[in-house]
């Protein structure tokens, strides 16, 4: 009888939401500098209050060092955390790094930047090809005409943004448009570096019509960009000169609404924080997940802008 009752005492625990199974997840992104991650944290910590046996943990390099970034993940690997998402910023580097949570039984997954080489469970972000298609398609639409453009990409190891790089390249192929020499260049998600590669170019080629950086960073600078763009703004008045750029966060609406911009594209961050809970918790309770997770894309232009600000 007594060993009856302590049998259904402890069962009545486990049932207690109070005292489920609680766990330590860890996103890491590229770089902290970088405000588009601010957004991943935000919604894993949201999406973790909710579930409310979870904590998140949210660590990465201040600026964009993928040998910094193993370093770090090396690191939550020996504290033995329940899991990782991380945001690839050297696929090379990372494939080892994943490799070697694995063997310590920590489940990884990727989110906005992928290594899928590796032995990660699953990713969750953009589609990343069909973020550079809209992109060029985006560029196409506003200037058919065509004309000289260049990218600005981040760094040359992240294959996100190389994929980026490629729809770009695939939606304008065929049309009035070509590629400068040098393209793209390679800020490392630093948005000072950023917004002076896009002086340069236009220095560089006085006749380029467009810059699309496939990435954010010049406008997370706002001031500096808003500095250069200020010296475009007749030639962007004048559809001689065309700024397509990624992302959308607050900052960068505001600018496009100034006329700052001519369109956005961006994605959802905060949304692949919060899937990156719900999926790490999926796989340590023992389900299966769907080895792509995509999370959409948003077109801002002029005519929309005021609604995604409100």
């Amino acid at each position: 009888m007594r060993k009856a009752l302590l049998a259904a005492a402890v069962l009545a625990m486990m049932a207690t939401p109070g005292l489920a199974q609680s766990y330590r997840f860890v996103i890491v992104p590229k770089a902290m500098n970088n405000p588009f991650f601010d957004f991943a944290r935000d919604g894993c910590q949201k999406r973790a209050k909710e579930l409310g046996n979870i904590e998140c943990i949210y660590k990465g390099p201040v600026e964009h060092e993928p040998t910094t970034q193993a370093q770090i993940i090396q690191d939550f690997i020996t504290q033995k955390v329940d899991g990782l998402a991380i945001s690839v910023a050297d696929v090379a580097a990372m494939t080892k790094s994943i490799e070697a949570a694995n063997a310590a039984g920590i489940p990884v997954i990727t989110f906005d930047s992928d290594a899928p080489g590796s032995k990660r469970v699953a990713y969750i972000g953009t589609d990343n090809r069909e973020f550079g298609l809209a992109l060029g398609k985006q560029l196409l639409k506003l200037r058919p005409d065509g004309g000289r453009y260049a990218m600005i990409s981040g760094g040359p190891g992240a294959k996100n943004l190389a994929e980026r790089v490629d729809g770009v390249r695939e939606a304008l192929k065929g049309s009035k448009w070509t590629e400068v020499g040098g393209s793209p260049t390679f800020c490392n998600d630093d948005p000072a570096l950023g917004v002076q590669q896009m002086t340069d170019l236009r220095t560089a080629a006085p006749d380029l019509a467009a810059i699309i950086p496939v990435g954010g960073w010049p406008m997370f600078a706002p001031e500096g960009f808003k500095a250069f763009a200020s010296k475009s703004k007749k030639d962007m008045d004048a559809g001689k000169f065309t700024l397509v750029v990624a992302d959308t966060l607050k900052m960068q609406l505001e600018l496009l609404n100034e006329g700052y911009a001519n369109a956005l594209i961006g994605q959802r961050p905060f949304e692949m924080g919060m899937k990156a809970m719900d999926t790490l918790l999926a796989i340590k309770n023992g389900q299966k997940v769907p080895q792509i997770i995509h999370t959409g894309l948003d077109v801002v232009t002029k005519d929309n802008v005021a609604a995604m600000l409100k």
